[in-house]
């Protein structure tokens, strides 16, 4: 039987497919008797105001303020007036659709260090909390703010590239790098930088600011796997830009006409994923840098996950229930592949669901997390955890369900560490104000 958090209890840890729950209020004391007699280590919770979460301005007040702008410069001419309601005009047309449907999409708003036991997530609609496990002056975080920081939507570690932080803002992306008092970060020229530090330890600087075009809000963002290129998209255009970060030079690259809803670089670097709002996506090979366009019934893409290997690709759609796989035919740079699906009954027959809203697939591919839309009282606001199983066809078993702390906890987003050699450690997000880490542990080799 799958395991269920009665309400009243939290989750703590999963240990051989039985997920272990606590009573409020959250302790460390409760990991410590639990999962860190096997890993020697506790991910103690990190608290946030959750209601700064939700005090910005949203995307569709920002297009009103940008249309009451551009009326009061129309009695220019009226060259000018008609360019600006013809390109107002297509604004609405092709976003209206794609900013209320923005809050469905997993934008990522937390991230591991692949290598560093270092836990960033959005944490205010300007600030970004970082908590560095592996500090040894104490258990306060970072909170990095900067005045081009607006709007954060998502964040992601650059791979092999220290401790580099890149952060999708109103107007482009801000660049982050810790560095040690005898080791500064250098600073992009003309660049506004910003430094926060704490007593004699490391500190944080905003080392460079990657400027989008017509000052658009990020919301789409992925590195590529060597670090080396930092993709970017937008809801508000239907291109997105592949940076060369050590230049600072940003190449658009467009395909069709939907605003941008998801970015996937592949673990190898070969492929290179990007979804559209109008429900279409494309699969790239990024060696000539061709693609070929699919068309979902499905709704747009909400989320999408590589397998380890990058043959494989995980896709969750805004009006179904069923996951998507895409298995690669052959070796890149061929894009011959096929669309099967993935079946996840208990979303439906267990939680009366109306569908899935987030995914996130463990590194080792062993560990599929799943939220979903409403559902019945008894299992709202839980996370689906399932065993999975790769061959010709992914299969996945529900394990059972993660229960967040406090008041009518939802997850507003959640991520696995990927690099993590005891197991899985899935973060979340949670709308009551916590960000709370849990080790799934399974492996022989770290079971007593």
């Amino acid at each position: 039987m799958p395991s269920f958090p009665s309400p009243g209890l939290v989750t703590i840890c999963e240990i051989n497919r039985n997920l272990i729950t606590a009573t409020e209020p959250l302790a460390d004391d409760q990991a410590k008797e639990t999962y860190a007699k096997i890993l020697g280590t506790v991910f103690s919770p990190v608290s946030f105001q959750m209601d700064h979460l939700i005090s910005s301005p949203s995307p569709e007040q920002g297009s009103e303020q940008r249309g009451r702008i551009k009326e009061s410069d129309q009695w220019n001419s009226w060259s000018t007036a008609l360019r600006e309601i013809f390109s107002d005009s297509l604004k609405r047309l092709f976003h209206l659709v794609d900013v209320k449907s923005l809050p469905a999409v997993d934008l990522h708003g937390v991230s591991w260090h692949q290598h560093k036991h270092i836990l960033a997530f959005i944490s205010g609609p300007n600030h970004v909390t970082i908590r560095d496990y592996e500090d040894s002056e104490g258990k306060e975080p970072f909170i990095l703010t900067h005045e081009s920081q607006r709007d954060v939507k998502l964040l992601e570690w650059r791979p092999n590239g220290g401790r580099t932080l890149s952060v999708a803002c109103k107007g482009g992306i801000c660049i982050w790098t810790a560095s040690n008092p005898g080791n500064i970060a250098s600073v992009r020229s003309g660049v506004a930088s910003g430094t926060l530090s704490r007593g004699s330890g490391a500190r944080w600087t905003l080392v460079d600011f990657l400027r989008s075009h017509d000052d658009e809000q990020i919301s789409a963002l992925s590195w590529s796997p060597d670090g080396r290129y930092l993709a970017s998209g937008s809801y508000e255009s239907s291109s997105f830009t592949i940076w060369d970060v050590a230049q600072g030079l940003g190449t658009p690259i467009r395909r069709g006409l939907g605003g941008i809803s998801m970015l996937k670089w592949s673990p190898t670097g070969d492929y290179f994923f990007a979804a559209k709002f109008d429900g279409t996506f494309y699969l790239w090979e990024t060696n000539t840098w061709t693609s070929e366009p699919w068309s979902s019934t499905s709704g747009f893409v909400t989320g999408v996950t590589w397998d380890p290997d990058g043959r494989m690709i995980l896709v969750s759609f805004s009006d179904s229930s069923t996951l998507g796989s895409i298995h690669f035919a052959s070796n890149p740079p061929s894009l011959d592949a096929h669309l099967l699906p993935v079946d996840l009954p208990e979303v439906k027959s267990l939680t009366h669901s109306r569908g899935i809203e987030k995914i996130a697939w463990d590194g080792s591919g062993e560990r599929l997390a799943v939220s979903y839309k409403d559902g019945d009282e008894l299992y709202k606001g839980l996370i689906a955890i399932y065993d999975v199983r790769r061959s010709k066809l992914i299969s996945a078993s529900l394990i059972g369900f993660i229960r967040g702390p406090g008041n009518n906890p939802r997850p507003v987003a959640f991520s696995f560490h990927d690099k993590f050699k005891q197991g899985p450690l899935l973060s979340v997000c949670w709308s009551s104000g916590f960000c709370c880490t849990y080790p799934l542990i399974f492996r022989s080799h770290v079971l007593p």
